[in-house]
């Protein structure tokens, strides 16, 4: 079966499909990113990424430019490439419920356009189970398609280093689907671990749940020590020196950004929401902005200020505001404080106000997320610091 591009991606204009696409161009493959999001769409043909991402702009504008990576709203591109990626991960619902139906219903919508011999590759984390449930909808269609389920791992802003530097989780039912997974991913990484779909579902979920446990660990150990009035930062800095047993303790700070609650709930879920770690630590880390602001009563007469929140995306030196939980604090200051005023110098938002307003209307600023630039900022406010990132300690 002849084929005329070697990758569609399928929801190829986002934070994990681009990348990726990039990254096969840069090997030498022909991508295509199929988005419905026609402005993006129209964004990545002009040669504009629709997001920061470290070392990405340079070969994402070379591809580009030799047409080996192209962006289009046409489902009949699925049709056109050897190996289909999905993009489509299991989200959960408002009452935190995983809906595993979502990743089978988005392969059955590009069904017409998919054709005996291709390899479909499901990218984005699945709730355990769906990778089956995929292979059956795909039988019961008919169609002759080799399904694997080969996991991302890469964090934003490092995706175009991890996607090369981190081993690759190959999973098929069947012997040939790993294998035509392994090879076309042997273009990127030099690792690949090979196991069963299960496991692999089960491998992502639990690599995810574990950064979050750990997130809320040091939350929690911040929340004792400030209620203690002792310096974590110092109490860290005593556990983690020269003591490698520590050493991946986390500094506090907000755990949010797309995934990492997402797939600890998904976990619960999977497990009859026998998972009282995992809802623990939902507790602490969504409670943190609650817990900052009650701080903040006990020292400062808030309905008197005008607060200055720093960086609203959900991690440092992103763009990327999806599940912050700096604006869950916005919110909860704009019930307590004069007025708060929201800055970032990443995100663009009509929400947000020029840095430089903010800095000289606040009278208390806090760091909402830990933005280099922070670092080294010359201000006269009183500045709360959970992260740490001023060197200033992180005592509320």
């Amino acid at each position: 079966m002849a084929f005329d591009r070697d990758v569609v991606i399928v929801g190829g204009g986002g934070r994990v499909g681009l990348p990726l696409g990039i990254a096969f161009a840069m090997r030498g493959l022909s991508v295509t990113l199929y988005d419905i999001n026609t402005a993006v769409v129209d964004r990545i043909n002009a040669g504009e990424l629709p997001f920061a991402e470290a070392g990405a702009e340079k070969p994402f504008a070379e591809a580009i430019a030799n047409g080996k990576l192209v962006a289009t709203a046409d489902p009949a591109s699925v049709a056109a490439a050897e190996h289909v990626v999905v993009i489509v991960g299991t989200p959960v619902d408002a009452h935190l419920n995983p809906d595993p139906a979502v990743v089978p219903k988005a392969v059955e919508q590009i069904a017409t356009h998919l054709r005996p011999g291709q390899l479909l590759v499901l990218r984005s984390t699945v709730h355990p189970g769906v990778t089956q449930l995929t292979e059956k909808t795909l039988a019961q269609l008919g169609l002759v398609v080799d399904v694997a389920f080969c996991p991302e791992r890469i964090a934003e802003g490092h995706a175009m280093t991890e996607i090369f530097d981190l081993p690759q989780i190959i999973a098929g039912r069947t012997e040939k689907a790993s294998e035509r997974a392994e090879k076309l991913f042997s273009n990127l990484a030099s690792t690949m671990v090979k196991v069963t779909p299960e496991e692999a579902e089960l491998a992502k979920l639990f690599t995810n749940t574990w950064r979050y446990v750990k997130f809320a660990t040091a939350n929690q150990f911040w929340m004792m020590a400030n209620d203690a009035g002792v310096d974590f930062a110092r109490v860290r800095q005593a556990i983690t020196q020269d003591y490698p047993r520590a050493s991946d303790l986390p500094m506090p700070g907000f755990a949010a950004g797309p995934c990492l609650f997402k797939d600890t709930m998904q976990l619960a879920a999977f497990n009859k929401n026998n998972f009282v770690l995992g809802h623990s630590a939902m507790l602490i880390n969504e409670g943190l902005p609650n817990y900052v602001v009650s701080r903040l009563e006990q020292r400062f007469n808030l309905s008197e200020l005008t607060v200055g929140i720093l960086g609203m995306a959900f991690k440092g030196g992103s763009d990327d505001i999806r599940e912050s939980l700096a604006f869950k604090l916005r919110k909860l200051l704009q019930v307590k404080a004069a007025e708060v005023l929201c800055a970032d110098p990443y995100v663009v938002d009509a929400r947000l106000t020029p840095q430089e307003d903010v800095l000289s209307r606040a009278d208390l600023l806090i760091i909402g997320a830990p933005h280099a630039p922070y670092r080294s900022l010359d201000v006269k406010q009183p500045v709360i610091d959970m992260w740490g990132i001023r060197g200033e300690g992180v005592l509320i």
